[in-house]
């Protein structure tokens, strides 16, 4: 009898352990369920036009602030950043300085078509280093004799070179010009030559002529004299946080992020 008594009190210790033991394991799976939330704290790496660095840097600091979210930034030319996607190199987010790169990566289903936004705009500048005495009213007042160097952008990758490309087939300057252009990789390479005296004008944004103090704005290119400069912004279709991407494109049209755009050159297109 005492032996029965021993064996049911040692079933019914084991029943109760193994019972605690489950509500312990159920109560740890839930606050597990609770605790995952795959946009917490999520990094986004953002591939962007490099023309946009000061304006971006800018709007991630304000973004971080007010978001649960760390920004990696990757510049370069957007044809070059294209290119990378196209490999397989990470990105959520690609923002191009013109429309020919995001509808090719649209035409290969690297983007979500849906989550695509015209997010602003450009203009193009003639710019000369501060110290040059060129002095040129109009685009069209530019002459090959007064030149040795005139840096754009590959036309090739570079929208802002297609941009400058564009200009000068329209003034039929191009001919005339090609044999003393220096192709840079991107639009702030531009920048770069003409400050440092290794070109004697190039063609860049208007944001990017805000941000030197070492140059000056020769003449500015009108609308007619080149496609418009769009800049659209899309989720790529290797994301693991579509939503989180989304939402960041959305943050980029809001006021807030807009007045920055606007303090840096940048403006929608009408």
């Amino acid at each position: 009898m005492k032996q029965v008594t021993i064996v049911l009190s040692l079933l019914i210790v084991s029943i109760l352990i193994t019972g605690c033991n489950r509500d312990s394991s159920s109560s740890t799976d839930s606050n597990a369920e609770n605790d995952q939330d795959p946009e917490k704290n999520a990094e986004l790496m953002i591939s962007s036009a490099s023309s946009l660095t000061d304006a971006l840097n800018e709007i991630k600091t304000s973004y971080e602030k007010e978001h649960d979210v760390d920004l990696t930034i990757n510049f370069g030319g957007s044809g070059s950043l294209a290119q990378q996607i196209q490999q397989g190199a990470p990105a959520d987010v690609f923002i191009s300085a013109n429309q020919d790169w995001m509808d090719t990566l649209e035409d290969e289903q690297l983007i979500f078509p849906k989550t695509r936004s015209d997010v602003t705009g450009n203009k193009m500048a003639l710019i000369a280093n501060k110290s040059s005495d060129l002095n040129y009213q109009s685009i069209r007042d530019m002459a090959a004799e007064d030149l040795d160097v005139v840096t754009i952008g590959d036309p090739e990758s570079v929208p802002a070179g297609k941009y400058a490309k564009q200009t000068l087939k329209t003034l039929n300057m191009w001919d005339n010009l090609k044999h003393q252009l220096v192709l840079a990789k991107n639009v702030r390479q531009v920048l770069t030559y003409v400050e440092t005296g290794n070109a004697d004008i190039g063609f860049v944004y208007q944001s990017d002529a805000m941000i030197s103090d070492k140059i000056q704005v020769l003449a500015k290119a009108g609308k007619d004299m080149h496609d418009p400069i769009t800049y659209p912004a899309a989720v790529v279709k290797d994301t693991e946080q579509k939503m989180t991407a989304k939402e960041f494109i959305n943050y980029i049209e809001s006021d807030q992020a807009q007045t920055i755009l606007k303090k840096y050159g940048f403006k929608k297109t009408d």
